[in-house]
């Protein structure tokens, strides 16, 4: 019998479960990468609503608002209510306050309606409620950009787009974590989200592109093409999107860990011995360090929901309240709040930041900004490489926002001194920044979300995972809108108030950090009980 070809060997050598967890990976990578890819353009095209008196600043050497002699000439009136300035209203001297209004209203929405986004999502089919935050999320980007095609310069149009987006988006996170911790065991989580929280940058980057690319003729095709594409996502998740391994008669989670040399009937066998014993295991060294000192770790029926499973069976739900009473869910969350202001102000003003500094048009700004987020890969992936190795996942976001205010402080110095310093100091920046602020949204929600204190109760991950990302959206709403106060007044002020945010966020976690440290044991392999093979 002939030997089979290379690529097929290739095939068989992977499981029918290791296919469909593949298969997830890159689905719900995609997924999210198209929400990130949408919410780019705004910040590109920023360049654009206020070009012309951007122009005049920058030849008076001021970075902010016009300048006394701009301001003392009429722009020139062009057809249908443009000026030279730009876009009506972004054309008059509050252009960055205007501008910072719509991040606002954005984020804020965004922030708001996450809180509710977990609780729904987990009492809701994954599938049906993504998708339909997908197709809406579509329509309202695209519907910004068909101002520019309607003539539409009310700036109550603007807002109330951003604001109905922000909320439809919030469907996104929650669902797509959920899904992934159905997927993925414990071991080495921090390595396969930190790889997979790279959809962040990826859909940056992507926007930035696409965004960039017309920008400059036409704006409102920068927010309909990528409308588009998240809207044809979202029908890509109600065709293919499974939620759960047993939808499709997969091994569950903890069945992965087994060895893969074992049958059927050992792999039932261990898996009953296990499901007996769990009761009697000994709290593993995570639960011992992050439980609080009165020892009182499970959560109260009080805040646990039943809901009706398919098969007449109840299906718990966890509470607002239960989830907050998980260890280290507060800590992280607030810390999550100042890392987000950070990376958020990055993602909406770098590109007019760069657009000012360097004298470059909005479309090479658009481009040079993607930077910040090759650097966020890197940071990503290495944050989660070092957090499994160490087993401490408060140390190593720690480490990463103690490098981070220097470096903040350098790049807002030697990016003024011309374009290779800053694309050094993009890659880097965006490194240590993206780094904390991935590890927390991914591995550690999903550690939480997991918790031993839940006792087995794993339906809590959507509430827990909105919990976080919620209240680090309140800083991601915060960070541009200082930003935008801040920049008239020069951008050393806004790298300052990046500083203190990073400072804060690694203040929050000093208390984890000292129990990681001071936990005998927690830098074994004991912290994971099923380590994958």
């Amino acid at each position: 019998m002939a030997q089979l070809p290379a690529g097929i060997r290739f095939i068989i050598s992977f499981s029918r479960d290791q296919w469909y967890r593949a298969f997830i990976f890159i689905l719900t990578f995609l997924l999210y990468a198209s929400f990130h890819l949408s919410r780019k353009p705004i910040s590109i095209v920023k360049g654009e609503l206020h070009k012309y008196c951007t122009a005049w600043d920058e030849a008076d050497g001021r970075f902010s608002s016009q300048s006394g002699k701009s301001g003392s000439i009429a722009p020139r009136q062009l057809p249908d209510n443009e000026t030279d300035c730009g876009w009506a209203p972004f054309d008059k001297n509050n252009y960055q306050q205007l501008l910072g209004a719509l991040d606002y209203s954005f984020l804020c929405a965004y922030a708001v309606g996450m809180y509710l986004s977990g609780i729904i999502g987990e009492r809701l089919p994954i599938r049906y409620y993504l998708t339909f935050g997908m197709l809406a999320s579509g329509a309202f980007t695209a519907l910004f950009g068909l101002g520019y095609f309607y003539n539409i310069h009310s700036f109550g149009f603007y807002v109330v787009t951003q604001v109905i987006n922000g909320l439809v988006q919030t469907t996104g996170w929650p669902s797509v974590v959920t899904c992934l911790g159905n997927w993925f065991g414990k071991g080495r989580r921090g390595l396969i989200m930190g790889v997979w929280n790279s959809h962040t940058s990826v859909g940056n980057i992507l926007g930035s592109l696409i965004a960039g690319y017309w920008v400059s003729t036409c704006w409102g095709l920068s927010f309909v093409v990528p409308g588009a594409i998240v809207a044809a996502m979202g029908i890509v998740c109600f065709l293919f999107l499974i939620e759960h391994p047993k939808d499709v008669r997969c091994s569950s989670t903890l069945l992965t860990h087994s060895k893969g040399s074992e049958n059927g009937t050992n792999r039932l066998r261990l898996q009953k011995q296990i499901l007996k014993t769990e009761k009697n295991r000994p709290l593993d060294p995570e639960m011992q360090c992050l439980l609080l000192s009165d020892g009182k770790g499970s959560i109260h029926p009080n805040h646990v929901v039943i809901l009706p499973g398919d098969s007449g069976s109840g299906t718990a739900a966890i509470s607002f309240t239960g989830a907050l009473k998980i260890p280290g869910v507060i800590e992280f969350s607030l810390c999550l709040l100042f890392a987000k202001l950070v990376s958020y102000t990055f993602l909406f003003w770098l590109p007019l930041y760069i657009t000012n500094v360097d004298h470059l048009d909005a479309k090479k700004a658009g481009e040079l900004s993607t930077l910040f987020d090759v650097g966020g890969i890197f940071g990503g992936i290495l944050a989660g490489v070092i957090s499994d190795r160490l087993e401490k996942r408060a140390s190593t976001c720690g480490l990463m926002l103690l490098l981070a205010a220097p470096t903040l402080y350098i790049f807002s110095t030697i990016s003024k001194m011309g374009l290779e310093a800053t694309i050094a100091m993009l890659l880097l920046s965006g490194a240590l920044v993206s780094g904390p602020y991935a590890l927390i949204t991914t591995a550690v929600s999903a550690d939480l979300g997991t918790h031993k204190s839940l006792k087995g109760n794993a339906h809590a991950l959507s509430t827990v995972t909105a919990i976080i990302d919620g209240t680090g959206s309140v800083g991601a709403a915060l960070g541009p809108l200082l930003a935008g106060l801040l920049s008239p007044s020069g951008w050393s002020n806004v790298f300052y108030m990046l500083m203190f945010a990073d400072a804060c966020a690694l203040l929050f976690l000093i208390r984890l950090i000292h129990k990681e440290l001071s936990c005998p044991g927690s830098a074994t392999g004991d912290q994971v009980p099923f380590k994958e093979q």
